[in-house]
């Protein structure tokens, strides 16, 4: 089988607290691991999109509606859907699976994943990435609403 869900492939989260989010594989296994052994990946993404800025905006308005909140997260395969899109953000040496073990390590990685992602938005590159999903009806079938 071809793999195709490889490293800085834009991905959509379909279960779970942040279904409907967009993601970056950081780190795939392929193969599994001793405590997960299903073919999973380490997932960076946005868990809140920026807002859109129009011109009249002070300064200060600017930046606030630029902010991105990010996640970090081992997804199983089956939970994810690949998009066309990549995205070069080097989160690899940031991003790693023993971040996940701590929470001071994870703060920190969370931290500079934003940092990383807020600089990457404000260069005007990967715009798709940064923009909430479409209410398409596709995604109904996909992403079932919580009761």
């Amino acid at each position: 089988m071809v793999k195709f869900l490889k490293q800085n492939k834009a991905v959509i989260v379909l279960q779970g607290r942040y279904a409907g989010r967009k993601g970056v594989i950081v780190r795939n296994f392929d193969d599994g691991t001793r405590d997960r052994p299903y073919g999973h990946c380490l997932v960076a993404g946005i868990n809140k999109y920026p807002s859109k800025v129009i011109r009249k905006d002070s300064a200060k308005k600017t930046a606030k509606k630029s902010r991105v909140k990010a996640f970090v997260k081992l997804v199983n395969y089956q939970h994810l859907m690949p998009t066309r899109y990549t995205l070069d953000v080097d989160l690899k040496d940031v991003v790693n699976v023993d971040v996940l073990q701590s929470k001071d390590k994870k703060v920190t990685a969370l931290k500079e994943t934003k940092k990383r992602f807020e600089e990457r938005f404000k260069t005007g590159k990967n715009r798709w990435f940064f923009t909430k999903l479409s209410p398409n009806p596709y995604f109904a079938y996909i992403i079932p609403k919580q009761k």
